[in-house]
């Protein structure tokens, strides 16, 4: 019976390799900020990209950032809107002002999802 810490090997030219594999990941589909959120794991936090990793959690780790992340920009972008008074009237008066608006309102909802949750 291999128990589960028990490293097998394999003998090639009288040498013993590790028989070593990642565990299977779960396929979870990772957007623009689950894609941030890797590069910034990759560059500044190897320790926890290496344990996410090896423990088989990377995928859902990026996936759900990446939800969460949506979701809060989403949310924020509504709630500046609301702030700055960027209302359907002024998009049906003034289209273009309406959407450098709106442009607006999203890059600074992004900015605060990108410091707290994707940088974090």
């Amino acid at each position: 019976m291999k128990h589960q810490n028990e490293i097998t090997y394999t003998e090639r030219d009288g040498i013993l390799y590790p028989d070593l594999s990642l565990p299977e990941q779960t396929d979870c589909p990772i957007g623009k900020y689950g894609q941030m959120r890797l590069d910034y794991l990759k560059e500044h936090r190897r320790g926890t990209y290496t344990t996410l990793l090896t423990e088989g959690r990377l995928l859902a780790h990026l996936s759900a950032i990446d939800q969460e992340a949506r979701s809060q920009v989403e949310y924020l972008t509504a709630e500046l809107a609301k702030k700055r008074g960027i209302t359907k009237e002024r998009k049906v008066a003034d289209p273009l002002r309406w959407v450098q608006e709106m442009n607006s309102a999203k890059q600074s909802a992004e900015e605060i999802v990108l410091n707290e949750i994707i940088y974090n």
